[in-house]
């Protein structure tokens, strides 16, 4: 590339990407406190924020620079697409939020009561909206930067093989991560497979590796052929240079690629092909937080759980809790409650049936249970002996997963964690009889992301969409 005016950008993107990352900071914040003066003199015709609304303010910056860390919001963006980061700052934004809010009814400031309520819920609103325009014209103004050379890393590949041609193409197809592969370099010696359909220049020999990357300006080398041999004479080829060495994984031809993750288990590194997020401390963790909140849930809603109790009884014939088993944690089976909704013989003759739509099973008193979903709530006991997490895939009779297994790919994986009352799946419209390998795409989606936050999350969206969903019946 001649010098000149990209080489200039080219240069201070590169060398100054953490200056990039800090300007991002500042710009949050701007559009947080933007945010917040709109809402003001929306609701309240005000140039100047007053004093309680700033301590909110505050707070609720505070809050966001908190969360935005935890939720790895300032992740590089050639590692990763902008919907990944538009569900990481709505995550951390409502969290922020939420926790401000807390704050705010535990101090019970004077304010809080009348109008704030409004002006609160429309800094959110805005907040979020201002914060993703910003970055939204940030990444398009950094998309036409790189795609006139400015900002993109350039890399070479050691090896020809298919696995160098995948990567190639996929890093094309990937331009929101501003990352070119110039060409490959390879040792004639090495007995190379053949490829098809790859129009990569070759740009020399293993041997002018040295003197290659330093004419093309390479950023990163990228070593797509396997064998020690290779791997340490590029190394060594490398070892006066400033430039960023990696090993690509052959796992382009596995299945189950989407659950793959690196990791280190006693400083032994490994490619994890399927691996529960919950272990040490995240599982104890996670098991103190349900059983915290299913107790208080349980005395909060115990006046609530005694009314229904009643109306059941008063129903129909028969006991107040439903006993089923169903399949959880491990493929262990456990015997899961809920409120009876259905007269006590109503399976009798025909065994496990799945619940479909216009179905008369179920009693008056009962059909308003399973709509409103109040029928679950005696799981808050499951979770409270450890059956049970409050959030995670639903769990199924043992009847249906002999028959899912088969059917649907990767089905067993979703008990590779408790079962939930709610869920990913559920949030997002995929309960009763919907389609089950879109619901078992959204257990999956969780396990492979799960934090505390995303609990957090879909607890919140549980409580704000309500219990009640066209799909329960």
């Amino acid at each position: 590339m001649p010098l000149g005016i990209g080489n200039i950008f080219n240069g201070l993107f590169k060398q100054y990407g953490h200056t990039v990352i800090l300007l991002l900071r500042f710009i949050d914040i701007a559009m947080l406190i933007g945010a917040a003066w709109v809402s003001h003199y929306f609701w309240l015709r005000q140039f100047v924020i007053d004093q309680d609304y700033r301590i909110v303010v505050s707070l609720g910056i505070l809050a966001a620079i908190i969360f935005f860390e935890i939720g790895q919001v300032y992740r590089p963006w050639r590692n990763d697409a902008m919907r990944g980061e538009v569900a990481r700052i709505v995550r951390a934004w409502v969290l922020a939020i939420l926790s401000v809010i807390s704050i705010v009814a535990l101090v019970r400031l004077h304010f809080w009561f009348g109008s704030s309520y409004r002006w609160i819920v429309t800094w959110w609103v805005l907040g979020l909206l201002f914060v993703l325009a910003a970055r939204s014209l940030l990444s398009h103004v950094l998309q036409w930067l790189r795609a006139r050379g400015w900002s993109q890393g350039r890399i070479i590949l050691v090896g020809l093989n298919q696995m160098a041609v995948a990567v190639s193409r996929q890093l094309n197809h990937s331009s929101w991560a501003g990352l070119q592969v110039v060409g490959y370099v390879d040792d004639p010696s090495e007995k190379q497979p053949s490829v098809n359909d790859f129009s990569l220049p070759r740009l020399g020999d293993l041997e002018d590796l040295t003197s290659i990357v330093t004419k093309e300006a390479i950023d990163e080398v990228w070593i797509a052929f396997p064998g020690e041999s290779l791997v340490e004479r590029a190394q060594y080829q490398l070892r006066h240079l400033p430039v960023s060495i990696r090993l690509i994984i052959d796992c382009f031809d596995f299945k189950q690629s989407k659950f793959l993750s690196l990791n280190t288990v006693a400083g032994i590194p490994t490619l994890d092909f399927s691996v529960s997020p919950l272990h040490g401390v995240n599982r104890y963790t996670k098991e103190v937080m349900d059983r915290f909140f299913a107790l208080i849930l349980l005395i909060l809603l115990s006046p609530l759980l005694l009314l229904i109790a009643i109306g059941v009884k008063l129903s129909s014939k028969g006991p107040v809790f439903y006993r089923q088993e169903r399949v959880g944690w491990n493929n262990r089976s456990f015997t899961m409650l809920k409120f009876r909704s259905m007269p006590v013989d109503a399976e009798a003759k025909t065994g496990a049936v799945w619940a479909k739509p216009g179905e008369k099973r179920a009693t008056r008193f009962g059909g308003f249970l399973r709509k409103t979903s109040l029928d679950e709530l005696p799981q808050l006991i499951n979770v409270l002996k450890g059956d049970m997490s409050l959030v995670g895939p639903r769990p199924e009779r043992p009847d249906f997963v002999e028959v899912f297994k088969d059917q649907v790919p990767n089905y067993m994986k979703k008990h590779m964690v408790k079962a939930g009352i709610t869920g990913w799946a559920q949030v997002n419209g995929w309960r009763g009889d919907t389609d089950l390998n879109r619901r078992i795409e959204h257990d999956l989606y969780y396990i492979q992301h799960w934090s505390v936050w995303f609990d957090l999350e879909i607890a919140l969206r549980t409580v704000l969409t309500g219990f009640i969903n066209k799909n329960a019946y």
